[in-house]
């Protein structure tokens, strides 16, 4: 049985069971056949369907948001920006998904050569729990636009949250099966990719997760895109506006008690202002206000399940072990729920698993640099390759140091976030193949050359 379980308390809300192999086939096929005929509705009124959604999604904003906090622990403000950001990307695609999947004339040796953007077919969505409506709007979106099926494979931990997606969608005016919830063990999850119904797989999720879908989509020749672990790096310039860094660090940190791929997890801090930003960070971490996330007098809710918040824990405790300074949290509080502190780590260096792994939690791993060239081959020394950020008074030199970080997504003087404008994904063990923007509605298309001669 899968569980909902309140992580501020612990309690199990709800428990749903997961579909047989047989229900699970029965859905697949459902989904074959939604899918060819939605691929046979126009472009223009798939992306008018999105108007209605954003429209409920506003208007149920409250009740999604309560949802959100059950099930994940995510502060109620940070619950409603989620949902808020979902409602700006359905508006985004609704604008400009029939000018990305027009007929693109080609220049070529025929007499008429073009490019046309066709659906694949049903693709499979295995999406993460750290943000329940974001991360499958996100992939549901542009791929539903396209003209595609969706199956939502959604953590066990939020089925009511995909549950409550599927209704939504519904409710908009998709047809049935169109985007179908399949609530499914893991071990069902290769029998899915291998059926012939389903054309691709896009994954969000950790690194063991990434790894066997991949191979699963390579053995059946499926396309797939993943995004996967993120270890970001911040760089401190020594001419950084300490105070601006500070508050931008710590609310990258943060946000969703720390449980973000893209957030920042090492900050490579210039030796000449080390301790003066250090100092700002600890303040700016200490303001957050720790406990039930339905109070909106609390700034950090709790972690999202009892097992993340231990592996968190014995991070910073090996690493204070290897010689790191524990500056301020660090301990798990005796209280119901699944709550850690906002925890700062300094003398953090390579070796460590504050450095080598990724810190999914609300744990600042501050490492000291002598020089730019340092920072850039510290910020670089990372299996992953997600997002990172460089903060200096000289934009010009944070650009050319944006050039040789090793990531998908830098920013300068602000912290990493995704943006449906902007292409979104990662490098090295991050992952592959891009969301969002205009990539990201092409991901999933055959894209076709016709030729008249």
């Amino acid at each position: 049985m899968f569980k909902s379980i309140n992580p501020a308390t612990g309690h199990v809300m709800e428990t749903y069971p997961p579909l047989s192999a047989n229900a699970a086939r029965q859905c697949v096929r459902n989904a074959g056949s939604a899918a060819k005929l939605w691929a046979q509705v126009d472009v223009r009124t798939r992306a008018a369907t999105l108007e209605r959604l954003a429209l409920l999604l506003e208007s149920g904003q409250e009740d999604y948001a309560q949802l959100i906090t059950r099930e994940v622990g995510k502060p109620l403000v940070e619950a409603r920006a989620e949902l808020g950001k979902c409602a700006l990307l359905c508006r985004y695609y609704a604008a400009h998904a029939p000018g990305f999947l027009a007929d693109e004339q080609i220049n070529a040796a025929a007499k008429e050569s073009y490019l046309s953007y066709q659906p694949l077919g049903v693709v499979l969505g295995i999406m993460p729990w750290n943000f329940p409506f974001w991360q499958v709007f996100r992939f549901a979106v542009p791929v539903l636009t396209a003209g595609n099926g969706c199956l939502l494979k959604h953590a066990p931990n939020v089925t009511g949250c995909a549950l409550a997606i599927e209704a939504l969608f519904l409710d908009a005016g998709y047809p049935q099966h169109v985007l179908s919830a399949l609530p499914i063990e893991i071990d069902q999850i290769g029998a899915v990719i291998e059926d012939d119904v389903v054309q691709g797989v896009a994954l969000t999720g950790s690194e063991r997760a990434g790894s066997a879908v991949a191979a699963a989509a390579g053995r059946a020749i499926k396309k797939s895109v993943l995004e996967l672990g993120g270890s970001d790096p911040y760089l401190i310039l020594k001419d950084a506006d300490l105070d601006l860094a500070a508050a931008k660090c710590a609310q990258s940190r943060l946000n969703n008690c720390g449980q973000t791929c893209v957030s920042a997890k090492r900050f490579v801090v210039q030796q000449e202002v080390l301790q003066p930003f250090t100092d700002k960070l600890i303040v700016e971490m200490a303001k957050r206000r720790m406990g039930d996330p339905t109070d909106e007098a609390h700034t950090l809710g709790p972690m999202a399940r009892e097992d993340l918040r231990a592996n968190l824990h014995r991070q910073v405790v090996e690493s204070v072990a290897a010689g790191a300074t524990l500056r301020l949290g660090g301990e798990i509080p005796l209280r119901a729920g699944w709550f850690y502190p906002p925890t700062v780590l300094t003398d953090v260096r390579p070796g460590m698993p504050a450095f080598e792994e990724e810190v999914f939690g609300p744990v600042a791993a501050v490492v000291a640099v002598a020089s730019e060239d340092e920072a850039v081959r510290l910020a670089n020394q990372s299996a992953y390759g997600l997002g990172a950020a460089v903060f200096t008074r000289d934009v010009e030199r944070g650009k050319r140091l944006a050039a040789q970080l090793e990531c998908g997504t830098c920013f300068v003087n602000d912290l990493v976030k995704s943006d449906p404008r902007l292409p979104f994904g990662g490098i090295k063990r991050s992952g592959y193949g891009r969301e969002l923007a205009k990539s990201g509605i092409r991901e999933f298309v055959n894209v076709k050359s016709i030729c008249v001669g």
